[in-house]
């Protein structure tokens, strides 16, 4: 079955001959090879841009490995340029190639040229990669499929597609896998013998067990304010390992890197301005993260807390953690300091919103707790609770939006209701 990738094909189309490498980075198994040699392939046919001006090269396959040596590759590109057309390069896998980045910035030098990579591992899936470029790196970032691409492809009702969203997450793959046992197989086994292992092995990782029980450990407290500072301690004292808070945050760095998570900062709505530590960290594909756990700790609360932010990240926003802090009078009129939270802060340009995660607002004193955070911002943003049942979307007496996450989930449209 052939999924639509229609938002990243939009971007591959808006950087068609910009001069810049375009870089398509994200996780394993996300459909990165397949959106650039075959859906975009489609779409630069249907522009009209010949076959034989499509230059493809997949070098994780035998048959190109002479073409892994860098001169070999450059010799290659300059014989399949018969004229002076605009030619289209694509190479899937280039970190197999010795000095890619010595390559790819030769190629900037050839003016009839368009070119766009993709890599898997976590040297090249870096945060940093664009940097690889001298500035002429364009990145775009390929997610698991969103609940929107999903949906229509498993065939599904839509509350049972939302829960097996849920539970194995958006890898193209599973939308193929006819049973449950075939879904958990695939994603316990990517996180053992692929995500793991690339790590452990390209970082040279020196406590590998230790990398495994702090990724279990973020699936564990998706949601919650993690220290660097406090998971050294606690590694220490329940593991009886001796893991310094500088090793904790390379091995966190490493896990960014490869984009199996992914921080949110927090951030002082009053006095504008981010708060270090502590801060989240959410999976960038749910079934990872369940996986990650063996398929135990089904809490739909926090699953829910995490897909909300994933959808924040795939419509373009930069997403953080509210917090405010609320003056008060303790006991015997002692003045008090409470840090409130606001589940996410999404800013887009000029654009932003803050957005609650209620799974349920059962009575009045529920929801007293998800709006009075909201309350204490003066600004006019628009502000949005998103609950998990079906009601359809309304303005409370505060003006915030209540919207279902079903209906959250169909587009970032949602947002301006």
């Amino acid at each position: 079955m052939i999924i639509p990738r229609d938002i990243y094909l939009e971007k591959l189309s808006q950087r068609k001959q910009n001069g810049m490498i375009k870089v398509v980075t994200g996780m394993r198994r996300a459909g990165k090879s397949f959106l650039l040699m075959k859906l975009f392939h489609k779409r630069l046919v249907a522009d009209g841009i010949p076959e034989d001006h499509i230059l493809e090269v997949s070098l994780d396959d035998r048959r190109n490995h002479a073409l892994r040596d860098p001169d070999a590759m450059l010799d290659w590109i300059q014989k399949q340029m018969k004229d002076r057309r605009l030619y289209y390069l694509i190479i899937d896998e280039v970190q197999f190639m010795d000095d890619f980045v010595g390559v790819l910035n030769s190629c900037l030098h050839i003016d009839n040229l368009d070119v766009y990579v993709t890599g898997s591992n976590s040297r090249f899936l870096s945060t940093d990669v664009v940097t690889e470029f001298r500035g002429r790196g364009d990145e775009i970032h390929v997610f698991p499929l969103s609940f929107a691409e999903f949906a229509p492809a498993c065939g599904l009702p839509p509350d049972q597609a939302l829960e097996e969203y849920m539970r194995y997450g958006g890898l193209p793959y599973l939308v193929s896998c006819k049973t449950d046992d075939q879904k958990e197989n695939y994603l316990k086994r990517l996180v053992l013998e692929v995500y793991l292992k690339d790590l452990v092995e390209r970082n040279r990782l020196q406590h590998p067990a230790e990398m495994e029980e702090l990724l279990q450990f973020y699936a564990s407290s998706v949601g919650s304010l993690s220290s660097f500072r406090k998971l050294s301690a606690t590694f220490q004292s329940v593991k009886g390992v001796s893991l310094s808070v500088n090793t904790i945050g390379a091995y966190s760095k490493h896990l960014e890197d490869a984009f199996l998570i992914s921080k949110a900062v927090r951030y002082d709505i009053k006095g504008r301005r981010y708060i270090d530590s502590p801060l989240k960290y959410y999976f960038e594909d749910l079934g990872i993260r369940n996986a990650c756990l063996n398929f135990r700790q089904q809490e739909t609360n926090h699953l829910m807390e995490n897909l909300i932010y994933n959808e924040l990240r795939m419509w373009g926003f930069s997403v953080d953690v509210g917090s405010i802090t609320v003056n008060g009078s303790g006991r015997n009129g002692v003045p008090s300091r409470q840090n409130l939270e606001v589940d996410f802060v999404a800013n887009s340009g000029h654009r932003r919103y803050y957005i609650q995660s209620a799974f349920m607002i059962p009575d009045d004193e529920k929801r007293e707790q998800e709006t009075r955070p909201l309350k204490k911002i003066s600004d006019s943003f628009r502000k949005i609770i998103v609950v998990y049942g079906n009601q359809r979307p309304y303005h409370n007496d505060d003006g915030f939006l209540i919207v279902s996450l079903r209906d959250f989930l169909k587009g970032p449209e949602v947002l301006d209701l």
